[in-house]
């Protein structure tokens, strides 16, 4: 394989894509209900919303693959979709208190600090960064600061939240990688969001109550947008784009959520573009551009010899 096939870059880059353009509705979301309340209703909707779809590929399959299937890989796969569902329900968690206390520009910076977070933990798990991926690092930590910083770093504590929040899903994208490529990518997602949903729901009941009905009716197309397609759809489809895939190339491209939210304010909502987010946005695609280079050559010289 094979470091990084084109179908899975342009699932990663789909995944990118939906979560940039679904900041709105996480904001919108929360005009009536707390943070937690809506990790909890996003969360439910996305496991809900990927049941029709488990079912569907089960029942294509023929009886003798559904029997051949052991009891280690159910194992596995639900081990799989706990650790998985623990990380994004932290993580999640974790940025919805930090965006309270801190601004949008500094919470997307300090989350999309996973790209340099998951080459470090790879480390641990022996997955090799060359030289040139780190560099791409580099250039994209950098692009990021002038794509989403207007002010002084200075961590504050809903920036360390964030924080947390950025090291909570440098997790995830490690237990993806490991688990990815040992189990069904949907049924593990599917698994992940009922997990995360008990584990938002203990946060809401803790810290804000139950949320009244009404305020729930009110906000179901933010909760059903972010729920559906942010969690349903983006989450799944980083599961199975990141199948074979090195963490932290993956990492990269998924970094690119913050410059697609850029780009949609300017192309949907007219919000203008200085040259500084400009100049961010250049860097950013330079970096994957950048990451790419040393796996082709790669598989190119493997090609020839």
């Amino acid at each position: 394989m094979k470091n990084l096939p084109g179908k899975n870059l342009l699932i990663l880059f789909l995944t990118a894509l939906i979560w940039g353009t679904a900041f709105v509705a996480q904001a919108v979301g929360m005009d009536r209900i707390g943070p937690f309340a809506f990790n909890t209703a996003r969360s439910f909707v996305g496991g809900v919303t990927l049941i029709p779809v488990v079912l569907l590929f089960g029942r294509l399959k023929s009886p003798e693959k559904r029997q051949e299937e052991p009891a280690s890989d159910r194992k596995t796969l639900i081990l799989g979709g706990v650790c998985c569902g623990l990380a994004l329900g932290v993580a999640s968690c974790l940025q919805q208190l930090g965006i309270q206390y801190t601004t949008v520009g500094k919470a997307g910076f300090i989350t999309a600090l996973y790209i340099v977070i998951v080459p470090i933990l790879g480390l641990f798990f022996h997955k090799k960064v060359g030289v040139k991926l780190w560099v791409s690092v580099v250039v994209a930590v950098f692009g990021l600061y002038l794509l989403c910083m207007s002010g002084s770093l200075t961590l504050q504590k809903g920036d360390f939240l964030v924080l947390l929040c950025a090291v909570a899903f440098s997790v995830h994208i490690m237990v993806i990688d490991y688990f990815s490529p040992k189990v069904d990518g949907v049924k593990m997602s599917c698994i992940q969001f009922f997990v995360a949903g008990l584990l938002s729901a203990v946060a809401m009941l803790a810290a804000e109550g139950v949320p009244a009905l009404q305020d729930l009716l009110v906000s179901w197309g933010p909760i059903l947008y972010a729920g559906a397609l942010s969690s349903g759809v983006a989450y799944t489809l980083q599961i199975i784009g990141q199948k074979g895939v090195n963490p932290t190339v993956a990492s990269l491209v998924l970094s690119l959520e913050s410059v697609i939210s850029v780009l949609a304010g300017w192309l949907i909502l007219q919000q203008s573009m200085s040259s500084r987010e400009v100049l961010g946005c250049v860097l950013m695609f330079g970096a994957i551009v950048l990451a790419q280079l040393p796996e082709r050559k790669r598989n190119k010289a493997k090609t020839m010899g």
